[in-house]
Formats: C-alpha cells, sequence, structure tokens
C-alpha cells in the first residue's frame, strides 16, 4: 500500500513538474517569437523601401556611352543598391504586355524613351533625400527627367513608424503577460507544496534550507523551459529561411545568439524569482491558513 502511495506521489510531483516546464516553455517561445520580429521587422521595412523604383528617364539622342558612364557613376553612389538599363525597345514590348496590342504600329514610331531604373537602400527611400538625389541627377545634360511616386514613398514610411509604434507597444504588453504567466505558474506549483513547506518548518528547518532546494529546481526549471524553447525558435527560423530567405536573413548569428540568450535569462531569472516570493509567503504563513 505504502509503496502504491509513493508511486501516486511521484507520478504527481513528475506531472506538476513537466507541466510547468512546458508552461513555461511555450511562454519563453512567445517571448523568442517577439525577438524574430524584432530582428526581422527592420530587414522587412528596408526590403519594402528598398523596392521602390527611381525612374532616371534619358534624353532621346543619349548615345550608348553616354548611358554607360551614367549607369556606372549611379552604381558607384552611395545611395543606389541596384540599377537597369531599359531601352525604347524594351520599354515598348513592356507597355505592349501590359496594354495588349501594338500601339507602336498605330502611332508609326516608338514614343518611348530609354531610362535607368534605380533602387535606393532604405536610408535614402523618403521624400527628402529623393529629392536632393533628383537634383543631383538632374544636373547632368543627359538626364530628362527623374520620376518617382512621392506619395507611395510617404506613404510607406508612415505605415512604417505606425507598424514600429504598435509592435513596441504589443511587445511591452505581450512581455508583461508572460511575466505574469510564468509567476502564475509557479505559484501553483509551489502552492502544491505549501504542506511539505509547512511540515519543514515544524521539524525546525531554518528558512533557508527550505528555500534553497525550490531555487535550485527553479534555476534547472527555467533553464530547460529555455533550452526547449530555443529548439522550437531554431524551427521557426529554419522555416522562414526557407520560405521567406529573399526578404528575411538570418546571416547575424551573434544577433540570434543574442537572443537566445537572453530567452535563457529571461527563463531563469523570470523563474527565480517568482519561485523566491512564493516560497517566502508560505514560509509566513500560518499552518491554519494553509487550508484556504
Amino acid at each position: 500500500m505504502k509503496k502504491n502511495n509513493d508511486k501516486i506521489a511521484l507520478r504527481r510531483l513528475r506531472s506538476s513538474y513537466a507541466t510547468t516546464v512546458v508552461s513555461i516553455t511555450l511562454v519563453l517561445f512567445l517571448v523568442g517569437i517577439v525577438g524574430i520580429l524584432a530582428l526581422t521587422s527592420k530587414q522587412l521595412s528596408d526590403y519594402v523601401k528598398e523596392n521602390i523604383n527611381v525612374t532616371v528617364m534619358l534624353k532621346d539622342n543619349v548615345k550608348d556611352v553616354d548611358v554607360k558612364y551614367i549607369q556606372k557613376n549611379l552604381d558607384a553612389s552611395s545611395f543606389v543598391k541596384s540599377t537597369k538599363y531599359v531601352s525604347k525597345d524594351e520599354a515598348a514590348k513592356e507597355l505592349q504586355e501590359e496594354l495588349g496590342e501594338e500601339f507602336t504600329d498605330f502611332l508609326g514610331y516608338n514614343p518611348l524613351l530609354s531610362s535607368i531604373d534605380v533602387k535606393v537602400y532604405a536610408d535614402y527611400a523618403n521624400v527628402d533625400s529623393l529629392a536632393v538625389i533628383e537634383k543631383q541627377l538632374l544636373k547632368n545634360s543627359q538626364v530628362k527627367e527623374v520620376f518617382y511616386q512621392k506619395s507611395l514613398i510617404q506613404l510607406v514610411n508612415e505605415n512604417v513608424k505606425k507598424i514600429s509604434f504598435f509592435f513596441l507597444v504589443f511587445s511591452g504588453l505581450l512581455f508583461l503577460i508572460s511575466i505574469t504567466l510564468i509567476n502564475n505558474t509557479i505559484r501553483l506549483s509551489v502552492y502544491s507544496k505549501r504542506f511539505i513547506i509547512n511540515t519543514m518548518q515544524l521539524v525546525g528547518a531554518t528558512r533557508s534550507f527550505i528555500r534553497i532546494p525550490f531555487l535550485g529546481k527553479s534555476i534547472l526549471q527555467g533553464f530547460i523551459s529555455a533550452v526547449l524553447a530555443i529548439g522550437l525558435l531554431i524551427i521557426v527560423i529554419y522555416y522562414l529561411q526557407q520560405e521567406a530567405y529573399e526578404i528575411v536573413s538570418f546571416s547575424d548569428l551573434r544577433l540570434i545568439s543574442a537572443l537566445f540568450i537572453i530567452v535563457i535569462i529571461i527563463g531563469i531569472l523570470i523563474s527565480l524569482i517568482s519561485t523566491f516570493f512564493s516560497v517566502n509567503k508560505y514560509l509566513k504563513i500560518k499552518s491554519h491558513n494553509l487550508y484556504l
């Protein structure tokens, strides 16, 4: 009979321990997801900005040598990410595909101009910077016009600022919720052992003697939970890298390592602090209040 009771008690203890670890793991996983979003949000905003097209329209009589010279200078500029030359014939072909008819046969000539499509770096993808770049490009006598959608650029930058603000607020709220969930999980775990704490006090055990095993177990729980959460995060990172490699890159191992270390620290610290205060609560409580 005693052996059966011991087995049941051991099974309940393991179940309680596993439940606590799983709960903390899931919360830390959410914290890690927020960290991944923080790492990728900048890349996503940069990707959108760097795909805004700036078209440098060239004059009709421009020579191939002059085109190559202009494109070479653009490629060498600090604000340019990439350039693509579009000849008159290529521009006509693209427009014909969009319209679905041969407009050059109707007009008898090709009215389009050759151009250079320019994509600038994200830091320069704003109205003020592009206005300066436009003035600089128009100084070249072979450039007829510089075209870009100012309203679109303003809209993109405004939306990026709004999204960044809401993401910051969301991250803060999620972090507070995570702390609360971990704290409640550990408090419930300690609550289930309140009679053990009281019994140890009755036989003369000091508070520090009672507290140390709980704190040691909390550190182990926090660490195991963090390692499991990191395992889940690695799967998410691998999936994102495979499915969205053109947009999102996790090539900076230092940032990823820093994120994993932060998850471990958060897991251990929150688990340790929550256990400390929970154990202290039941060290101070009187025996007749344990049933409340």
